[in-house]
């Protein structure tokens, strides 16, 4: 099974305000499956984001066109193909991306309850 151009859509990527504001190179990328239609999935970021940048995803993550990205780094090309669940990360000391096999890509919480109970259901949906 190929692991590349299966979850090809969208032509945007959520990338790090660090990226433009403190002119950082992305450093740690990964796919996630598109939120909407203009979103490709990938998700990048420059390794210096803390955990409270990174829960105001508003207000610290750019939508980006993949093309405004790929031009920014040419590395990033090879990578952009592969399907969502891919993660890479290249340090200060290694310009070559490594693939990341450890990482748990964040996934929206989206509560669902299911019952076979119909007046539970018409309560809730009512």
């Amino acid at each position: 099974m190929s692991e590349t151009d299966q979850t090809k859509s969208g032509y945007l990527v959520l990338m790090s305000k660090l990226c433009f504001d403190d002119n950082l190179p992305i450093r740690f990328i990964y796919k996630t499956v598109p939120e909407h239609l203009n979103d490709t999935g990938w998700r990048m970021y420059t390794g210096y984001e803390s955990e409270e940048y990174l829960a105001n995803e508003l207000a610290n993550m750019l939508p980006v066109p993949l093309d405004t990205a790929s031009n920014m780094d040419s590395s990033l090309a090879e990578l952009l193909a592969y399907n969502a669940g891919t993660v890479w990360e290249r340090t200060p000391e290694n310009e070559q991306w490594q693939r990341v096999y450890d990482f748990k890509i964040p996934s929206s919480n989206i509560k669902v309850n299911i019952t076979n109970d119909v007046n539970k259901f018409n309560a809730e949906v009512l």
